[in-house]
């Protein structure tokens, strides 16, 4: 009955509500036209933020690898090639394979000084990333824009990145990997927010798995890089990964433009209309000769929507997530997505770092696991196109659970160990892309920015608990692969809980949004009537 009450009030808004001025979505694609070349050049663009984010993400299973050791000539004879350490071993009875500063565990010893120092830098990082999304994910919706943020966030990252390579100790590593990781943050979310919000709705999806692709080809340039520099210091791949990132960001700063969605959210009408006006004639003209009055007055009912408190962006930097957060409907799937996303980021950051327990080669290790995202962001777009969003996040995560918990009982070195983890890295990796995508369809323009970045580091707390389960892996398997497969694959389960948003239209406002609740609400009671 409560149910029944709360919902009334909202149906018979829904009921009266005036017929309102067309959607952004109808208003821009009605002037810049059809989606052309220069437009979608400009979103691929975009998309390739994320290679330079997955670089600063996975760049630790190389820097911080722990090299393999051999026993000296002459060396003490307790020392034995099958010992599973040389910390108990005399000095001078052992040695690395490599030179000491193609890793920060050779060049500063940490091998023997217990996981937790081990894993500190990349816990760091993930660390970083999640206070940084926490504090900066408003910026996006509120004050900076979609454009200005991803800029802020890409030259920091960078900057960081270089310092990094002049790590004097662990400590200022693991701080300067903090730093890196606060400003990589909102890298993907905005690259992600923006690339989708400048072209139309037929092109939305090919734009999201076009940034999981470049993700993919950032992953996959850094065994080849570790690779080339394998004889020489680990400062080599932080200045070869950030100095072009920094050179990427001046590119982006001259070439893209701020979503025009967001400007009108905004209520900024006339640098909206100059930004539709510039695609436009990007896209050729479109229908740019027609009256600029439809756009008008779509922005201004944004912008009276925003006044209002409505779900626009008004009302400080944090009103977008008490927006949210007052609305039982958006909480309810915020705290959905986040839970299923915490256990997919635990798989999908921790797998890469503990490929050096398999017992195999590192170099091939880490490229088996980077080519599987190819066939995965494929899926990925496929899945979107054709199956439901809700039921695909559910079996994807059954199946990466499926496949960890296999690694603990398949023995180590042999092959079938290595196709299980793959497989559970591939499955995860599906998951992680459609869960982006589909948090992109949960939530209205005016709060896509902040939601989508919650969900993101909903998956990089999972990414800061991995580099501790990795480390003591190395002892027992089941501490990694067994608690990576239970936790995506029961936390994956929160997912049906949410709505399925296959084939709807992206709302602008929360009030739209709890409209069309409300009409699938009054759906829903009529299907039922008519069973009944």
């Amino acid at each position: 009955m409560a149910d029944e009450a709360t919902t009334t009030p909202l149906l018979a808004s829904y009921k009266a509500k005036p017929a309102k001025a067309p959607s952004i979505d109808d208003a821009i694609e009605t002037y810049i036209g059809a989606t052309g070349a220069g437009q979608l050049f400009k979103a691929i663009l975009l998309a390739f933020a994320w290679a330079f984010d997955a670089q600063q993400v996975f760049i630790s299973v190389f820097t911080d690898a722990e090299p393999r050791w051999h026993c000296t000539a002459g060396a003490d004879p307790s020392c034995s090639p099958g010992a599973a350490s040389p910390c108990a071993l005399p000095p001078g009875a052992w040695a690395w394979d490599r030179p000491a500063e193609t890793s920060v565990v050779s060049e500063w010893a940490l091998k023997c000084a217990g996981p937790a120092l081990v894993s500190l830098p990349a816990s760091s990082f993930f660390a970083g990333c999640l206070a940084g999304g926490f504090l900066l994910t408003t910026l996006a919706d509120s004050l900076l824009g979609r454009r200005k943020m991803l800029l802020v966030s890409l030259a920091s990252m960078s900057v960081a990145g270089v310092l990094t390579a002049f790590s004097p100790n662990v400590w200022a590593y693991a701080a300067l990997r903090f730093v890196c990781g606060f400003g990589r943050s909102m890298v993907g979310t905005c690259a992600l927010v923006l690339s989708t919000e400048l072209v139309g709705k037929r092109w939305r999806d090919t734009v999201s798995v076009a940034g999981f692709v470049c993700f993919t080809v950032g992953f996959l340039s850094l065994p080849a890089l570790a690779y080339t520099f394998r004889e020489a210091s680990w400062r080599s791949m932080y200045l070869w990964t950030s100095l072009p990132s920094l050179g990427y960001a001046i590119l982006l700063y001259f070439l893209v433009q701020e979503s025009p969605r967001w400007l009108l959210v905004r209520g900024r009408k006339h640098d909206a209309i100059e930004t539709v006006r510039q695609i436009a004639a990007l896209n050729g003209g479109g229908g740019i000769t027609c009256s600029f009055s439809m756009l008008h007055a779509c922005a201004t009912e944004r912008e009276d929507d925003a006044a209002g408190g409505a779900g626009g962006g008004g009302g400080g930097v944090f009103a977008t997530l008490r927006s949210m957060w007052e609305r039982r409907w958006a909480l309810r799937r915020l705290v959905a997505i986040m839970t299923a996303s915490f256990g997919v980021g635990m798989v999908y950051y921790g797998m890469p770092l503990n490929v050096g327990n398999l017992g195999s080669n590192l170099y091939l290790s880490v490229t088996y696991n980077a080519l599987a995202e190819f066939p995965s962001s494929v899926l990925s777009w496929l899945l979107m196109g054709r199956i439901n969003r809700r039921s695909s996040v559910v079996a994807l995560t059954a199946a990466a659970g499926v496949c960890s918990l296999a690694c603990v009982a398949i023995p180590e070195g042999t092959g079938g160990r290595m196709a299980a983890e793959v497989l559970s890295f591939f499955a995860t990796c599906t998951a992680f892309n459609i869960i982006l995508m589909y948090s992109i369809e949960l939530f209205p323009t005016s709060v896509r920015n902040s939601a989508v970045g919650m969900v993101r580091q909903a998956l990089v707390l999972g990414g800061v608990a991995a580099p501790m389960l990795v480390a003591l892996g190395r002892e027992r398997s089941f501490w990694s692969f067994g608690v990576f497969g239970l936790a995506v694959g029961c936390l994956g389960l929160f997912a049906v809980c949410l709505p399925e948003t296959r084939g709807r239209s992206m709302s602008d406002t929360m009030e739209e949004e709890e409209h069309k609740e409300a009409a699938a609400a009054i759906g829903d009671m009529d299907s039922n009537a008519d069973l009944v």
